[in-house]
């Protein structure tokens, strides 16, 4: 019991660092790009895995963290494939219109969802899916806007989605497969990440913005603004493995869209954004799914849990010498039974 409570603690704690430091660095960006003229998003993502691969080395040279050997082509392709998703979302976006690019990326947990289900033969109640429509129903409400469609974003929509989407559930498959902390996967694979955004970022902003970023002139108070972003993107980046390595993608992207709503509450409280009545009630009804899925998720773990631990099934468990259909041996049941558990959400 004290496992478990340490295990819930964990997670809360996860999921709180991730919201903090996401909203944080959302009002530091907007700041930077919006009111200091600075519009290179791909390459101060780069910029910002640089940083995050320098701390854990120092963090690790320091031994807070020990690390552990992951196969180098796995880690080389992980991390390319997430970088390569950072630079579809920014692409897209430049392609589309805001309210385009807000459907793209309501459609990653829809589509997280239809993979999981495929391939990992995860299952997902009614009552889960109900909360998650009413989730992307409200953030729909409360985001989207305009809708203009063109053949190029819409082809670069459906790829960040399908790299972001692919990208999250490596995160969570990796970690749990190969028995690696998220702190341990991070520090191997943010270099790659980091490396393929260095190249193709300064192109990609390029051809987005118009402008050179290596021409862009550099005020101080612009280097502070950086300096504040690349600081706060290390928690960011450590917050989404450990929350998506602890939970699941789904969940991951359920937080997104609890941070989107609380970026356009910070918005208008902050920076006296437009906010209309859509707007309330389309937060509404989001935090209304969430706290439905929430709810669900909560309630199935612990169900699941009571039948772990329940008699008839420790029973069951050391029965092995007498199979329904045909032989099998411990090693088999305990893998059907782990298949099982990781089915839930």
């Amino acid at each position: 019991m004290g496992e478990l409570t340490g295990y819930q603690l964990g997670v809360i704690g996860a999921l709180f660092l991730s919201v903090a430091s996401s909203v944080s660095i959302v009002i530091v960006n907007k700041a930077l790009m919006s009111n200091l003229g600075f519009p290179f998003a791909t390459t101060l993502t780069s910029w910002h895995l640089m940083v995050t691969y320098c701390t854990l080395h120092v963090a690790h040279r320091l031994n807070f963290f020990e690390n552990k050997s992951i196969d180098m082509k796995t880690v080389i392709l992980f991390g390319i494939l997430n970088g390569v998703s950072i630079g579809f979302l920014n692409l897209s976006l430049g392609f589309n219109s805001i309210g385009f690019y807000q459907m793209t990326k309501l459609a990653i947990i829809p589509f997280t969802v239809l993979l999981e289900t495929l391939f990992l033969k995860k299952q997902f109640s009614q009552k889960i899916k109900l909360s998650l429509f009413l989730l992307l129903v409200g953030v729909g409400i409360a985001s989207v806007t305009d809708l203009q469609l063109n053949f190029v974003g819409t082809v670069l929509s459906l790829l960040a989605i399908m790299t972001t989407c692919v990208g999250q559930i490596l995160t969570n498959t990796i970690q749990k497969r190969l028995n690696v902390t998220s702190t341990q996967l991070l520090y191997q694979s943010a270099p790659f990440q980091a490396a393929i955004l260095f190249v193709t970022g300064p192109m990609v902003d390029q051809y987005l913005t118009k402008q050179y970023v290596f021409a862009f002139k550099y005020s101080p108070l612009v280097l502070g603004f950086i300096i504040l972003s690349c600081v706060i993107a290390v928690s960011v980046n450590f917050s989404t493995f450990l929350v998506i390595g602890k939970t699941s993608p789904v969940t991951y992207q359920v937080l997104g869209h609890l941070k989107t709503c609380l970026v356009l509450g910070f918005g208008y409280t902050l920076l006296h954004d437009p906010f209309t009545q859509r707007n309330i009630i389309g937060i509404l009804v989001a935090i209304l799914g969430m706290g439905l899925y929430s709810y669900f998720c909560t309630h199935e773990n612990k169900k699941k849990q009571m039948l772990d631990l329940s008699p008839a099934s420790q029973i069951k468990d050391k029965d092995s010498n007498t199979p329904l259909l045909g032989h099998q041996d411990k090693e088999n049941h305990f893998e059907a039974k782990k298949a099982t558990k990781d089915s839930l959400v």
